[in-house]
């Protein structure tokens, strides 16, 4: 597991550069023909992996519920993300994946909900179908966040 683990801080430091690379207005702003944003879609790949991994899992999300219900899959952003919102948020790319990390060692993803991806119709059955497919989302939505870094910059 540690080359998955590995896979998704690439994917973290790569999500970090568009937090780095655009303004709070250019993070936030929704192109036309879009209904999200760059940080939206950075927001919801780390409730995403709260859900697949901790929720799944039938454990209490180390990420407020709060967070998780603004970003998780069926919302869009209701209102601009503040400059203290994107501090925590880019905090939490890297925060949470040693927390799942340490977690994931210490072997506290004991049970898990199958769960049926409503994308390709694949079952995730354990922690580590939700931590791979996870990597697999996670990618998806940097093609997104590049398609839309390119519209914001104009």
């Amino acid at each position: 597991m540690e080359y998955t683990f590995d896979i998704c801080l690439k994917n973290r430091h790569l999500l970090e550069r568009f937090i780095k690379s655009h303004t709070l207005e250019e993070l936030n702003k929704i192109p036309d023909g879009f209904n999200n944003n760059i940080i939206w879609n950075i927001g919801h790949s780390i409730a995403t992996q709260q859900l697949l991994t901790y929720g799944l899992s039938g454990l209490t999300p180390p990420v407020s519920m709060e967070f998780i219900n603004s970003y998780k899959k069926g919302t869009k952003p209701e209102k601009d993300v503040t400059q203290e919102e994107l501090s925590l948020i880019n905090e939490m790319l890297f925060d949470t994946l040693k927390t799942l990390q340490k977690d994931y060692e210490a072997g506290i993803f004991k049970d898990f909900k199958e769960y049926t991806l409503s994308t390709s119709g694949g079952t995730l059955s354990k922690v580590e179908h939700g931590l791979d497919f996870n990597n697999f989302h996670e990618g998806l939505h940097l093609g997104c966040i590049i398609q839309l870094s390119k519209l914001v910059k104009g």
